[in-house]
């Protein structure tokens, strides 16, 4: 907060009454690129928007995310920690909701719901970072893994 308060030319003060914390500041910094995403799952070009079967576009959501905590996930690190509950922030439950209708479309006959929160929560950005950089797994790898998991859900009787 202090190098971006003197990068701004204003006092920290100032920085905290706009963004309330540094956490605060973290969500700024993703809301652009967490709007973009959303708006290209829900209305892009498929498979990741609609148009692509259900499954194609469960596993395009999924390699999309991946390639979004690999390029923002240290931002999303900060943000979660400042939310009481970051499983019920706006973003988190579309996630879920969305998850849930590919599930759904897919014919899924078990609790799409948790299903759904169980599939979201492999994505988590604190997981995904920690496999990358604790145990060295490339993100090709993660997405071939979540690609494996997801036809298997959707394929089980």
């Amino acid at each position: 907060m202090d190098r971006l308060a003197e990068r701004a030319g204003v006092g920290k003060g100032t920085v905290f009454r706009r963004f309330g914390s540094r956490a605060g500041l973290m969500i700024t910094l993703l809301s652009d690129a967490e709007a973009d995403f959303q708006a290209r799952f829900m209305f892009g070009p498929s498979p990741l928007g609609p148009g692509a079967p259900a499954r194609e576009r469960l596993i395009a959501f999924g390699v999309e995310r991946i390639t979004f905590v690999m390029q923002y996930g240290e931002l999303a690190r900060a943000a979660d920690k400042s939310v009481p509950d970051r499983f019920d922030v706006p973003a988190v439950t579309l996630w879920d909701r969305h998850i849930e209708y590919l599930l759904r479309e897919e014919g899924l006959d078990a609790d799409p719901r948790l299903m759904a929160m169980a599939l979201n929560a492999t994505l988590d950005p604190e997981r995904l970072l920690h496999a990358v950089r604790v145990h060295g797994i490339e993100p090709g790898r993660l997405a071939e893994s979540w690609r494996e998991l997801v036809t298997r859900v959707v394929s089980s009787p």
